[in-house]
Order: C-alpha cells, then structure tokens, then sequence
C-alpha cells in the first residue's frame, strides 16, 4: 500500500484520539464533579453527557462544512474546538461553564465521526479500505486507554482538584492534530464532486494509485452524472431510505449496547461491584487495555472476512458477557465481574467497533457520503447522549437497577443479532462508485 496514504490516514485518524481522549477522560472527573458542584443524579448525567449531547449537533451539522469547506479544513477548525473545550473545561469555576465547553468539545468530536472516516474512505482503494478507515477506530480506543492511564496517573495531582488536569491534558494532543492536519491534500473525491477541480484532484489520484488516475476520474464523473442525470434528489427520499435504515440500526444497536455507559462511567461500576477508588481506575485502565487489543484484531481482520463476520462475533460476545454482568448485580456476588466487563469490551471492539464508522462511511453513493456519514453519526451521539444521561439514575447505589439496565443492553443484543443476520450486506471489497448499485438499488 501506498505509504503516503497510510501516512494521511493517521495523521487524519488522530482526529479519533483525540475523540476518545475527550470522551474518556471524563470518567475518572465525574465523582469529583458530582461532589464538587453538589449535583443529583439528574444533574450529574446531564454535566457528564453535555458532551454527548455536543456531539449530536457536531455530527448532524459535520456533513456541511464538510461539502462546503472541504474534509482537510473541517478537520483543522474541529481540532480548534478540542483545544478550546480542554482548556475551558479545565478551569470551568462553576457547572455551568464546565457544561459550556464539553459541548463544545462534544461538537469537535461529534463532526470528526463524519470528517474523519469520510475523508479516509475517500483516499483508501477499495482493497483496504476497511482497515484505513478503521485506524479511525483504533485511534479512538488508544484515547481511551490513555485517558483512563492519564486518569490512574493524575488522581494525586492537586488533591480534589486533580479532575482539572485530567480534563486539561486533551489541549496537548489538540495542537499536534491541529498542526499536522495541515500537512494532508485535499480528497480527491471532494475536489471533482464539490469543486470541479480535476487538475488539483489528479495530483492527488496520482500519488494514491498512479496507473489509474483516468479510470477513478471517470468513475467519479460517472457517479457524479448519473446523479444529476437523475435529478439529484432529497436525502430523506426513497431513493436512500434502506442505506439511511442500515446507518439508523448500526448507529442504534452501538449505543444500546452500552458502550458509551460503561467507557463513561467504568470507575463507578467497578465501585458498585465493591471495588476502592484507586483500584477501579486501574481496572478502568485495564478496560482501555483490552479495548485495545481487539480492535487491533478487529482491524486485522475486517478485509479479510468481511463485516457482517465481525458483527457476528461481537454480537454473540455482547450477549454472553452483558447477560453474565446483569447477572452479577441481580444476585450481588461479583466474583469475575471485571472479567465479563473486560468480554465485553472485547466484542464490542472486535465487533461494532471495528465496523461502524468503516460501514456507514461505505454504504451512501458520493453526491449524500457526507450527509449519510452525518446522519449515521447523529443517530450514533443522540442514543449516546441519552444513555448516558439515565444510566446515573439506574446505577445509583442499586444493585437491581444496575442489573436492569444490563438486562435491557442484553436484550437488544439479541436484535442487533437479528438485524445482522437478515439485513446487514456485506461491503467488503467493493468500489465506492459501485456501491450505490448493490445498497442503494436494494
């Protein structure tokens, strides 16, 4: 594979680093934000999930800077707002203002899953794309192992104010993206759809597979002509409406999974199954280890046997484990609890994340990618953000509550099951400009 494109893809999935920094740092700041503040359980969601809630306006607007701006510029002002959110977050004097600015950095990451797996998906050959776009993934579990490592690191600096500089070291990982991004071309695909501007996009055609510049041109004219040949229609139209139902149900299956409730809340869950402060921040950061891990397989894997295989593992996984957690909460003995939240974690990310953003950026035609990207990311944060927001009021000191929580993840785990084994199409392998004929013409 051309090395400059996996130079490119990086630099842009680094964007995902700075995702699940953002969002997991959270986690071991949230007891302290809750006492600091006096918040109720209400309110302590409602603080912890303003970033979701960030999220969900930077994905529903990310496609339209996207369009208008161009990928590589989207991405340098959504750098911008991770630094601004990590600073201001960090010296919020009161909750307010704290809620203020992790909206904002809910909006950074909330347009990056859209700009960064669309621009990716764009510069990849079909023949790896999955694994290019899943570096997007891969960067975010390595945020969130670094923010749960920086989280453990941290608890002892500045005593009850500690939880400032675990929100406040997002700012240093936010200059490097900001710089390098400025570094990566333009996508090709956004030069010749949204601007005519074949010359520019040639040059960066011939870097990514020199012997078939003029074949990916025509294949992108061809897409862009059929589409203005047909007269380009509303998204929300018939036309897309089984691609927008597939991006809806993944989009919904990864967050009723639980996901979001256990990277956000981990040190609290660990202490509900008995666990001291210092010790359920280490396993948190074992939680990061283990997500690692399987992405990398998940990674490894997603070209060579497909989607749909993956799903299949991580679904099963998910049923198992979460039904072993409720359990666990239901009869109060928690012996091995850390090692079912671990499974789960694991077929989470060897699963669901390791093909989301892959599948979502691959199933919508070029002239609606960025507004398909978009809408399957905000469907993604407005499940997140309600979750998250509840999932205090459930485990709060109860055992019987948390356990029903993880009984109704568990629950729809078995549908995503039925979803992949009746819906789901596999998208490996295939050109971009082709797949409007095998998804959009279902």
């Amino acid at each position: 594979m051309n090395r400059k494109i996996i130079v490119w893809s990086v630099t842009v999935a680094l964007g995902g680093f700075l995702f699940g920094l953002d969002t997991a740092v959270i986690s071991g700041a949230e007891q302290a934000i809750q006492k600091l503040w006096s918040l109720n359980d209400f309110w302590h969601g409602t603080a912890v999930a303003m970033a979701l809630y960030g999220t969900v306006f930077g994905a529903a607007l990310g496609g339209w800077p996207s369009d208008a701006i161009g990928r590589k510029r989207t991405l340098f002002w959504i750098g911008i707002m991770y630094f601004v959110s990590a600073l201001g977050s960090a010296l919020a004097t009161d909750v307010n203002t704290f809620m203020v600015f992790r909206f904002i950095g809910g909006l950074g990451v909330g347009a990056s899953s859209v700009a960064a797996p669309l621009y990716i998906s764009e510069i990849s050959p079909a023949k790896s794309r999955g694994q290019l776009v899943a570096i997007f993934q891969f960067n975010i579990v390595l945020g969130i192992l670094i923010a749960y490592v920086s989280n453990y690191a941290l608890q002892g600096i500045g005593g009850e104010e500690a939880w400032r500089w675990m929100l406040g070291v997002v700012a240093i990982p936010s200059v490097a993206f900001i710089v390098f991004v400025l570094f990566v071309p333009e996508s090709p695909r956004w030069l010749i759809v949204k601007r005519n501007e074949e010359v520019e996009a040639r040059k960066v055609l011939a870097i990514i597979n020199p012997g078939l510049v003029d074949e990916s041109v025509a294949a992108i004219r061809a897409s862009v002509h059929q589409e203005v040949g047909k007269r380009v229609e509303r998204f929300f139209s018939k036309k897309y409406a089984w691609p927008i139902l597939l991006a809806f149900l993944i989009a919904l299956f990864n967050q009723v999974s639980g996901i979001n409730a256990v990277i956000y809340y981990a040190p609290r869950i660990f202490k509900l199954a008995g666990q001291e402060a210092s010790t359920a921040l280490l396993s948190s950061a074992g939680i990061g280890l283990a997500n690692l891990v399987f992405t990398l397989i998940g990674v490894t894997l997603i070209d060579r046997f497909g989607r749909k295989f993956l799903m299949y593992i991580g679904s099963i996984g998910y049923i198992i484990s979460l039904s072993l957690i409720a359990n666990a909460f239901f009869s109060e003995n928690y012996t091995g609890i850390t090692y079912f939240l671990f499974a789960f974690i694991a077929a989470h990310a060897i699963g669901q994340g390791a093909v989301i953003w892959v599948f979502i950026s691959e199933i919508f035609p070029n002239q609606v990618r960025a507004a398909g990207q978009s809408f399957g990311s905000f469907t993604h944060w407005i499940f997140a953000a309600l979750i998250a927001n509840v999932f205090p009021l459930f485990a709060n000191d109860s055992s019987s509550g948390t356990g029903s929580i993880f009984l109704f993840f568990t629950a729809m785990m078995v549908l995503q099951l039925l979803f992949v084994a009746f819906m789901m199409p596999e998208t490996k392998g295939v050109a971009l400009e082709d797949m409007e004929k095998r998804i959009v013409g279902h």
